[in-house]
């Protein structure tokens, strides 16, 4: 049984309810969490604001930074324990789960060094003014974590806010929490004052929807779909809440002739089948030159084909989808492929021993996919890649821009002068020039364009969005 976490402490719900947690791998339940509701919400934001009034506002920036630092070593101490929790609430190979705890303390260590680099301006006047900025954190702030990747949007999300001196109530997913609340015990250990870090558990529209109301929350960040964001956005700005929000994509990658096709095709399958396709920066359709569409289709369904599947203990290509509505959906968006005549050129395969409790699904490679199609316009959230080609570079951005989404595109050319235009005419937040996520950098300033959302997470940037800017004109004559 796993209690909320707030000020510190371990805390049943108020509600005395509580929902079973699912192993990805075998649809077996493990665990139990909180099902939590307003109360619990009301007494987090309590919490989290005495811990801001009486002890975390008086720390120095430099103090934030050095319990940060400390946060992020003791998540490396124990990034082997974090992992396990997290492959076993999300279904992750071993290497992913792995890769997201050192992602964790990449971020606090990040935001550790970044606390006393936040500095305002001075700016020239009238004479006999002194003008300066100040840069103030908003308080208390609110975070609506997804199931994708809890440790790594957390350290993203919190690791900024906390840098900026805000304090922090955090409503992870309902289906993969664990890994948070272990953090927030670590980070009670390594001296966090309490109610700086502060998780509630349950449902979205019960914990999520009472977090996003709540008048004592001063910015919200939310990373998921866009019809929530829309929701949440709505109820912020009633009491004129500022938000970031991320909220996905259906990412192109554009190859043209002269790539180089050896790093392509390895770039490509990876930024599909990593955790399962259920990456909001998912490299989710491929635009290929005309001219090598059939070569490097039929090298693209030869990767597919070696693709394995299986529980996330066997350390394979691909792991299992988070919870059985997601395979149903996306098996729906196959299914609909399929009865418009979309052709697959390969598919990956589920291994025999996979439990067939567990709720898995073969990579999948669809070609000549049009563009209208909603497998090419809607996030599918699962290994299906979508290969369509492109005549020249007006048609190649004219597809990649043909959706609602800008997150993330990848082009893959030789051609300086190329390379620039296609930056330049991509609306995207992230542009990746023969590669694809630059190693996914916490440095690197992240979010999107149209519906993917809008604000900025990871980098410095992230701390501008979880600060306020206040100008100071002194007339001294």
């Amino acid at each position: 049984m796993q209690f909320n976490y707030i000020a510190n402490t371990s805390l049943p719900s108020s509600s005395g309810q509580t929902i079973v947690m699912i192993d990805p791998s075998d649809g077996q339940p493990y665990d139990e969490i909180q099902r939590s509701n307003a109360a619990d919400i009301e007494q987090a934001v309590q919490a989290a604001r005495a811990g801001l009034n009486t002890s975390w506002s008086k720390l120095g920036a430099a103090e934030r930074g050095r319990l940060l630092m400390r946060l992020a070593q003791k998540v490396t101490e124990h990034a082997q324990e974090l992992s396990r929790i997290e492959q076993r609430d999300c279904g992750k190979p071993t290497k992913q789960a792995n890769a997201d705890a050192a992602a964790l303390a990449r971020y606090f260590e990040f935001y550790a060094g970044a606390c006393d680099k936040l500095h305002g301006e001075t700016i020239p006047y009238l004479d006999g003014y002194s003008v300066l900025t100040w840069r103030e954190p908003h308080g208390v702030t609110g975070h609506i974590i997804p199931w994708n990747y809890p440790m790594q949007i957390f350290g993203r999300s919190v690791g900024g806010a906390l840098a900026a001196g805000n304090v922090c109530v955090v409503k992870p997913a309902e289906d993969a929490c664990l890994s948070l609340i272990r953090v927030a015990q670590l980070a009670a250990e390594v001296g966090f004052p309490p109610g700086v870090i502060n998780i509630v558990t349950g449902y979205g529209h019960e914990v999520g929807d009472a977090l996003a109301r709540h008048p004592g929350i001063d910015h919200i960040s939310f990373t998921g779909s866009p019809s929530v964001g829309t929701l949440i956005q709505q109820v912020a700005a009633e009491r004129h809440c500022p938000v970031t929000l991320e909220l996905g994509g259906k990412s192109p990658q554009i190859v043209f002739a002269d790539a180089d096709l050896e790093a392509v095709i390895p770039a490509i399958v990876s930024a599909i089948v990593q955790n399962a396709g259920q990456t909001c920066s998912a490299g989710s359709r491929v635009l290929i030159e005309q001219s090598i569409y059939e070569p490097l289709l039929a090298r693209l369904g030869h990767a597919f084909e070696q693709l394995r599947v299986g529980p996330a203990t066997r350390d394979l290509d691909v792991g299992p989808l988070i919870r059985h509505s997601q395979q149903q959906r996306v098996q729906q968006f196959l299914s609909d492929a399929q009865a418009a005549g979309i052709p697959t050129v390969a598919q990956g395969q589920v291994v025999p021993e996979a439990p067939a409790t567990g709720f898995y699904q073969a990579p999948t490679l669809l070609r000549d996919v049009p563009v209208s199609h909603r497998i090419a316009q809607e996030e599918v959230f699962g290994p299906v890649l979508c290969a369509m080609a492109f005549r020249d570079e007006d048609h190649a951005v004219e597809l990649a821009n043909a959706t609602q989404f800008g997150l993330v595109a990848g082009v893959w050319t030789a051609d300086g002068a190329r390379q620039f235009r296609m930056a330049r005419r991509l609306r995207s937040g992230q542009v990746f020039i023969n590669n694809y996520g630059a190693g996914g950098g916490v440095e690197l300033p992240f979010g999107g364009v149209k519906s993917s959302g809008h604000g900025r997470e990871k980098g410095m940037e992230a701390l501008y969005g979880f600060t306020t800017l206040k100008t100071v004109a002194i007339k001294h004559g």
